[in-house]
């Protein structure tokens, strides 16, 4: 070998250890504390609202029985891997009655308008919401932990304009005559002791949904209401729910903008709404000590994502409330996927919307996480499961879907089955760290981890979202991590088998690590 040969080895050896050395330095090093614990999870849901009405009712068995399973289902397939999201929390809407007005509803869209269990000649019929109804039982055939039902707007016969939405009123007040305050409360009721008799007592009941909103528009049900008029209902739900010997706990809030939870942000008759719920005066024995807020236009750029939980979660602990994130879909324009136009099934939405719920659980300490509306029929990204017709040249036909159509998964799907599938109720969040130093901003644009801990069995699940454009290698030494559940671009909560504690985490994808924090 000449000299030329030998230098050229030499430099090759010197590449190979350097590569090495810095290999070993990119890996990070996590530590668990479980006796740190900073909330106990209640569950991770989604809702019915509008389009399960027709899929539910009309669409053929075998399409609705697999898009339950997609939803519903705590079972895995030969390889290992989830057959569903496993949802424990179930949203119901009870309707208004807009699609029995038909087109004097001025709702134009039918699948935003819904049925009611109640005409106006005071009449109960259980059979109405059929569609929603065969999901909600799905769900509990499921063994779905928990059933909540919400209310957006009062039976129409009692509302002020006769409509499912509020018009030009711009006061703030509820659209419900005065008269009607406790027939509209004993309605909800009645609704809640019908159900139950019928093997499903629903455990919670939110009574107004975004109350900050004039919902002036002709596009859904909905109306506004004041922090009194929602404490006039509270109080006849609560004595209702007394004297039926309901266990029902009534869940209030569900704010339009999380800074409604903290501040007037503008509307002082509806914000503040900790402060105004929780204060030793207005609290009611059926009320859960829980207050709820939906995401939406807080979640970009990333200092907003950051410090408004932050403001949210000192309110809480000033008052001692714990706090749902019980509504969110992509509304805001973002650098990062757009705003809320064109459905993504892809893993962009799916990276963004996980940041979301990483901030809501680890920075406002949400006990649950709940996204808007499971299915949707729009070209917008609101739903886990998108419908169309199947027909290119006419998707969004929404005469043809009524009957049947196709059904898609999404990434935002399995992303999100990283957090429900794996995290389960009374599961308690613990304090996890890498053994480096960046600020949260920098994390949410890199790698960020949550810990959960089964405390009875000391079962450890691990989420880790890895938003950068690098593979991050990490050392989970002393955690017994078995299994991966990798979302990304190719993999849907694909099952991989860990031997390993050193662990790769893939560029750009969502991971769920099970292992024991049994040492």
């Amino acid at each position: 070998m000449n000299k030329s040969s030998i230098l050229y080895v030499f430099i090759i050896f010197i590449f190979l250890i350097n590569s090495e050395s810095k290999a070993q330095q990119q890996v990070s090093k996590i530590n668990i504390n479980s006796k740190e614990i900073y909330q106990t999870i209640e569950g991770f849901g989604a809702s019915d609202a509008w389009r399960c009405q027709f899929v539910g009712k009309n669409w053929p068995e075998q399409k609705r029985k697999k898009i339950a399973k997609l939803l519903f289902s705590q079972e895995v397939d030969k390889q290992g891997n989830p057959e569903g999201i496993g949802l424990s929390i179930w949203r119901f809407y009870i309707g208004a009655g807009t699609t029995e007005q038909k087109d004097s509803s001025h709702i134009e869209n039918e699948w935003r308008r819904s049925e009611s269990f109640l005409d106006p000649k005071g009449t109960y019929d259980w059979t109405k919401q059929k569609g929603q109804q065969w999901f909600l039982n799905s769900a509990k055939n499921y063994g779905v932990d928990k059933f909540l039902a919400f209310s957006i707007s009062a039976p129409v016969q009692w509302t002020k304009n006769g409509k499912g939405f509020n018009g030009d009123n711009k006061d703030g007040e509820i659209n419900l005559k005065p008269e009607h305050f406790d027939d509209y409360a004993q309605f909800m009721v009645e609704f809640l002791k019908h159900f139950k008799s019928k093997g499903i007592a629903f455990d919670y009941l939110s009574p107004i949904n975004e109350p900050q909103w004039d919902w002036e528009k002709k596009s859904q049900e909905g109306t506004p209401a004041t922090n009194v008029n929602i404490l006039k209902i509270s109080k006849l739900l609560n004595r209702k729910i007394e004297e039926n010997k309901l266990s029902t706990k009534i869940v209030l809030g569900e704010a339009a903008d999380l800074r409604w939870l903290y501040s007037d942000f503008g509307k002082p008759e509806r914000g503040s709404q900790i402060e105004y719920f929780f204060n030793p005066n207005n609290q009611l024995k059926n009320v859960k000590q829980t207050i709820s807020g939906h995401s939406y236009f807080t979640t970009w750029p990333v200092d907003s994502l950051i410090s408004i939980r932050k403001k949210l979660n000192s309110k809480l602990k000033d008052y001692n409330v714990n706090y749902w994130q019980s509504e969110f879909c992509i509304l805001e324009k973002t650098d990062d996927i757009g705003g809320g136009w064109k459905r993504d099934l892809g893993i962009n939405t799916a990276l963004y919307v996980a940041r979301v719920i990483h901030a809501d659980l680890t920075i406002a300490n949400a006990s649950s996480w709940q996204w808007w509306t499971a299915l949707t029929n729009a070209n917008f990204k609101d739903g886990l499961i998108y419908l169309d017709t199947g027909d290119q040249k006419d998707l969004y036909n929404l005469n043809k879907m009524k009957s049947d159509g196709d059904f898609h998964d999404s990434k935002l799907l399995w992303a999100f089955g990283n957090f429900s599938r794996f995290i389960r109720p009374n599961m308690q969040r613990v304090k996890i760290q890498l053994n480096e130093k960046k600020s949260l901003k920098q994390q949410y644009k890199d790698l960020m981890l949550s810990a959960y801990v089964d405390q009875k069995t000391s079962k450890l699940v691990i989420v880790a979202i890895n938003y950068g454009d690098t593979d991050k290698t990490i050392d989970f030494s002393g955690y017994n991590i078995q299994a991966k559940y990798e979302t990304s671009k190719d993999k849907n909560l694909e099952y991989q088998k860990v031997t390993k504690q050193i662990i790769t985490v893939s560029r750009r994808s969502v991971n769920t690590l099970i292992g024991s924090t049994s040492k």
